[in-house]
């Protein structure tokens, strides 16, 4: 019997909230003369707070015309736009600029939709070693990575260089499929700088290149010390990760943050209309980044604690991206034109 009461009560509240949020809505279109699609264009400036709360807006809309609009297809965006003017009663002559407003934020809210498809399906096609374009696309991460040192055969211990397990990198693109290499291939290649400097440093000790920062008396604790000592001292600051199994990692972080809608305020705000693939191969390189810098922060132990760190690092990424504000702001000149927008 208490359950029954508190599941009606829960009812009767829900319907009681709605009803009365309905009846505001009228009387607040009343006073002002505006519908809320109006309202939010006219008194929020452009950006994730704007698209979002258009979004919810349309999504929630007791009209299945406003409640699909939301999905439709790109071409049909025009269209769909007459069409809330027509069933809103408003006339597009007297306000010309709520139609523009309506159509950048239903380009960025179907191009979102479209890109999480795109993403899917990469990341559903597996890497295939007799597809020419899989295989040139890996070798070029190589010749990206490792300029300056040939690669002496398709399946060689090399590959572990640059953080694969084995010998055959395919192997590793399992979870993610050719997301993995698309994202690692686009880091590589459009911030090779960086790429190979995290590289580089997820390949030795933290502190090997860090004499100008160390105070004279520990200078001169160290030069006392052993080889043996030296040796161990030396290696407990290693950063030691696979930087191609931590990318493909970072993939699946970056993929989740997609489909869950937590980058919607990330893209909303850089994206000016649909965002793309390389919007979010962009997010993946400042991930990528942040992610090195993190864990290099957190100065872990080993490898073991690699997923406690990741854990915290995806949560501080969640807690960013719940500012409408937000725009994750990449620190290399890839991003330069996105930042630019």
């Amino acid at each position: 019997a208490s359950s029954f009461d508190r599941m009606f009560v829960q009812v009767c509240l829900y319907f009681y909230c709605k009803c009365l949020w309905r009846c505001l809505k009228f009387l607040v279109r009343k006073l002002t003369g505006q519908c809320e699609l109006q309202r939010i264009c006219y008194n929020t400036k452009p950006g994730a707070a704007r698209t979002m709360k258009i979004e919810a807006s349309l999504k929630g809309s007791k009209s299945k015309r406003l409640q699909t609009s939301v999905n439709v297809h790109p071409d049909a965006i025009e269209k769909t736009i007459d069409d809330i003017m027509e069933l809103k009663r408003i006339n597009p002559d007297i306000n010309p600029q709520l139609g523009v407003s309506l159509q950048a934020c239903l380009l960025q809210i179907v191009g979102y939709r479209n890109l999480i498809a795109e993403v899917e399906k990469l990341r559903r096609e597996p890497y295939d070693s007799d597809n020419p374009q899989h295989e040139e696309m890996l070798l070029k991460l190589w010749k990206c990575l490792k300029p300056n040192s040939p690669l002496k055969a398709r399946i060689s211990k090399q590959w572990c260089e640059i953080g694969f397990q084995g010998d055959d990198p395919k192997t590793d693109f399992r979870g993610m499929g050719l997301l993995g290499l698309y994202n690692l291939v686009y880091f590589a290649e459009w911030d090779t700088e960086i790429a190979q400097q995290v590289l580089s440093d997820s390949l030795h000790p933290k502190y090997s290149d860090t004499w100008q920062y160390l105070d004279f008396n520990y200078i001169f604790f160290l030069s006392h010390l052993s080889k043996a000592e030296w040796e161990k001292k030396k290696f407990d600051k290693a950063i030691g990760y696979s930087f191609a199994i931590v990318g493909i990692n970072i993939t699946d972080l970056a993929y989740n943050l997609l489909v869950s809608g937590a980058l919607k305020t990330h893209f909303y705000n850089v994206a000016p209309e649909a965002p793309t693939l390389t919007h979010f191969q962009q997010t993946f390189c400042y991930l990528m980044h942040e992610f090195h810098k993190f864990w290099i922060d957190e100065d872990p132990l080993d490898i073991m604690e690699f997923n406690r760190v990741r854990e915290k690092f995806y949560k501080r990424i969640l807690k960013q991206l719940q500012n409408p504000e937000m725009a994750l702001c990449p620190h290399f000149a890839a991003s330069e034109s996105l930042i630019n927008m």
